[in-house]
Order: C-alpha cells, then structure tokens, then sequence
C-alpha cells in the first residue's frame, strides 16, 4: 500500500497526504481526518526508513539505566503523554549503569537517526552528550549542567533535601544519615541530581548547627544498594534515628534491612525516599517522600524536545521543578536522643 493509494482512496492529490503525513502548517482537520480515515480503511503505515530519507523518522529516542526505578516510569509516563496526538513513537533505550554501554546506545540511536533523543539522568561522558547534541535535538533530565547545545529539565534537589532535614529535625531528629548515589567523577558532570541532593542536604544540616551529624552513604540508587545501605548503617552503634534516600528503590531496600535487624519504621528509624513514586502510596508502605512531579518531567521534556525537532526554538533552556515534600507515615519523632 503506497501514499498514492490512499490519496486515490481519500479523494485528495498525494500532496495532500503527505502534508498530512508531516503534520505540515495549514492542514485542515476535515482534511486531516479524511486522510486518516482513509490510511486506516486501508492498513497504511508509512515506512519508517523512507520517511528518514526524507529528512524525520518520527521516533525519539529515551536513554535510562535502570528499568527498575519506578520515578522512571512516571517520566516515561509524561512523555507519552506529551506525545500522544503526535506522530512520534518512543523508543527506549536501557542500557544499564555502564558508562561505555549508555555511549553505545545513544550513538546507535543517532545512527537510527532518530529525530531526538531524551536522556535520564545520563552517566556517559557530558562530552559525548555534548557532541551528541550538536547534531540531534537534545534533552537532557535530571543534571544541572546547563548547556548551549542541549535542553534540560531538573528538579530543585538542593530545596528537596532541605525539606526534608527540616521535617526530620521538626520531629525531633538530630543524627540524619543521607544514602545517595555514588555517581562518576570520571563523566564531567559537575552538577548531577546526587551531587545537588547531597549538597542540599549537608547545608540544611548546617543550618540546623548538626553538621557532626551529617553523614553520606554512597550506594546504588537500587533495592539492592538501599539494602547494603541500610544494613552498613543500622547495624553501626551509632546508628542514625533518621536515613533519607536519594529514590525510593534504594529507601525500600534500607527497610528491608531494618526488618533483618529487627528495627521498626518509624518507631525504630525514621525514613524518607525521593520521587514520591507510586510504591511510596501504598497502603503497607506509606513512605514518606519527596515529589518532583516526574509525570511533568517527562511531558515537559517532551514538548521541549519536539519544539527543537520541528524548528519551533533553537535556545537551549532549563526548566526546574519545584519539589514538596508528602509525608506519610514512615518518619516519626525518634524513640532515642
């Protein structure tokens, strides 16, 4: 089935269609759905290489590291949303934590030659991103790096962190341990959402005159780290009465290992996640946690994105969430001082 088929089907020249295949200015919608209608009747669906040939694929690419990390399916979540009237499929690239295997699949995504790319919170060398983004529409989440070749969308981690070391301190707690992720020196990012986080955290510390308290506990933003975590700190004899995490993953874990060690939360050890996932929510969970609207993360990288793609914008920006603070039943005042 071609396009001429369903110009003839539709009653309209193959122009038309193919302004209606681009979504070019000026297209009816009366004309809009006729072609539409018509492409359906008729099971057309236009071939991905050929349209790359004529200068757009429709496809953005979506780089994360870990299919594990549920904040990332709320970012996943807005892109869809954002581009769900549109004629752009997503597809995601999971590469792992790998720094060369994150490199190899962004270039096999340029190589596809996919119209964008967004990158989660990347841990490849910023000079790969940056060239990179030279060539391919960039939109970068989660680092504070800004850039003139690149688009970003990040959270005000440093304001999220105090938020919650003022909570905590609200209730009582003097002795907050912070479990954050160990990130790479060796990518060049200088402002990484762990490195903000991190920073926030050991101010608001400051501020409170607890800076002897402060303690960072680097691991992998997993169950798996927030377990190894939970089990190096609640085992010490100084164990803090109060562990904020980096993600709700790595806050799971540091449970699990209270409950190995016969602690109870919040009676035993006050804990707090980030990204406010929908896991926090749960009934037999109820973390208190950390919201950086991930749902509009993800949709406001999108539209970014597609402004780049279609010409609409050619000034790199960075747009900030504004975090809050939900808090549940996880963090409580501390049964010792």
């Amino acid at each position: 089935m071609t396009i001429t088929d369903v110009a003839r089907h539709a009653g309209v020249s193959t122009a038309a269609v193919s302004k209606v295949l681009r979504n070019a200015y000026g297209v009816s919608p009366a004309m809009q759905e006729r072609v539409r209608a018509a492409m359906a009747e008729l099971n057309y669906r236009p071939h991905a290489a050929a349209r790359g040939m004529r200068g757009r694929t429709y496809t953005i690419g979506v780089l994360l590291d870990n299919i594990r990390n549920t904040f990332f399916a709320d970012i996943l979540d807005g892109i869809r949303d954002a581009l769900r009237d549109s004629e752009y499929t997503v597809m995601i690239g999971a590469a792992g934590f790998d720094a060369d295997s994150q490199a190899k699949t962004i270039r096999s995504m340029v190589d596809r030659q996919m119209d964008g790319l967004i990158l989660i919170a990347p841990g490849t060398l910023r000079t790969e991103v940056l060239a990179t983004a030279q060539s391919t529409p960039t939109v970068v989440i989660g680092h504070h790096d800004a850039s003139d070749l690149h688009d970003s969308v990040v959270d005000a981690d440093g304001l999220g962190a105090g938020l919650v070391v003022d909570h905590l301190v609200s209730l009582g707690h003097r002795d907050i341990a912070l479990v954050s992720s160990p990130g790479s020196r060796a990518s060049k990012w200088t402002r990484t959402p762990e490195i903000v986080l991190a920073d926030g955290y050991l101010e608001a510390m400051e501020r409170h005159g607890l800076q002897a308290y402060a303690r960072v506990h680097k691991t992998a933003y997993s169950d798996e780290g927030g377990h190894k975590a939970g089990l190096s700190l609640l085992a010490s004899p100084d164990r803090p009465t109060a562990i904020m995490t980096g993600a709700d993953v790595a806050a799971l874990g540091v449970w699990r290992a209270a409950h190995e060690l016969g602690l109870r939360v919040p009676e035993d050890v006050s804990l707090v996640g980030y990204n406010n996932t929908a896991i926090a929510d749960l009934a037999t969970v109820q973390l208190t946690s950390v919201d950086q609207a991930g749902r509009t993360m993800g949709s406001t990288a999108a539209k970014m994105l597609i402004e780049r793609v279609e010409g609409h914008r050619d000034r790199a920006t960075q747009v900030t969430m504004t975090p809050r603070l939900v808090i549940r039943h996880s963090t409580a005042a501390p049964t010792r001082p």
